[in-house]
């Protein structure tokens, strides 16, 4: 799904050539049919199995963007000579990435490229985010989550983020805690990197509300692959995520997926 920063986000869901508008769909009942094809994201082809959230298996063990280094950035393999394309990771990989601390479901720590600010934290359903450092490659930003993420969640806990009502964080004081903590190894990386490697941010904390009428109490999951026809009442968005009446899909699982929606 596509997403704009109002509030609330605003969310558009790309059907074949269309973009509808999902937030006027909220309090309607609708229906998602899967019409069982699949098409690589990359080339195009049809496969029976989608990978890595929507590639077939030849572009999912060849494309530089389903390599393991892309889950796991502080494994970067560029400066061995073993990059997948070596010119994806350079337009990728080598410009300005952000280590953030953010509210899903909780406190955790990610890092992204400075241009998906602030869809990233729209994707994973952040109601707070704070920018606190910046660093001029993928595999630096890497590194410093690692250190950071040995005191704080890394990861989303999708379920309790869509159970909602997370209580407020104050994420300046915890970039301060934090970067104190991370201080001796953070400097570490200054001493093997050069001091403007890694860069002290100071700005102001997003606060980021999400389209929902009603939150589940229980969570249960729509699988297209399981069940090709999804339908209910769209109660709201959040993440990636649909929030039905009759239970939660993620949306950019089934990216690759033909779907037919109808009001």
């Amino acid at each position: 799904m596509y997403t704009r920063l109002e509030q609330p986000v605003h969310y558009q869901l790309p059907i074949g050539d269309e973009q509808v508008d999902l937030n006027a769909l909220i309090g309607k009942p609708i229906r998602l049919v899967y019409q069982q094809e699949i098409n690589c994201l990359h080339c195009g082809r049809k496969t029976k199995k989608s990978f890595s959230q929507g590639y077939c298996y030849p572009c999912f063990t060849k494309l530089p963007q389903c390599d393991s280094c892309i889950v796991k950035p502080e494994k970067c393999h560029y400066h061995e000579g073993t990059c997948r394309d070596p010119a994806w990771g350079e337009r990728h990989c080598f410009q300005p990435h952000v280590v953030y601390l953010a509210n899903s479901s909780g406190l955790k720590v990610g890092i992204t490229r400075g241009e998906q600010i602030p869809t990233r934290w729209m994707d994973q359903g952040a109601i707070q985010a704070l920018p606190i450092l910046e660093v001029d490659n993928r595999l630096h930003s890497g590194l410093i989550e690692q250190i950071i993420a040995a005191h704080v969640s890394d990861k989303t806990n999708w379920r309790t983020m869509l159970k909602g009502g997370n209580p407020g964080i104050d994420l300046k004081a915890e970039r301060d805690r934090l970067l104190g903590l991370c201080a001796d190894e953070l400097n570490k990386l200054r001493e093997r990197f050069g001091e403007a490697a890694i860069r002290q941010l100071e700005a102001d904390v997003v606060e980021i509300e999400y389209p929902v009428d009603q939150y589940p109490g229980k969570i249960s999951t729509h699988n297209f692959d399981k069940e090709p026809e999804v339908s209910g009442v769209l109660l709201g968005i959040k993440g990636q995520y649909l929030i039905l009446d009759t239970g939660v899909i993620n949306i950019r699982k089934f990216s690759a997926y033909k779907v037919q929606l109808s009001v």
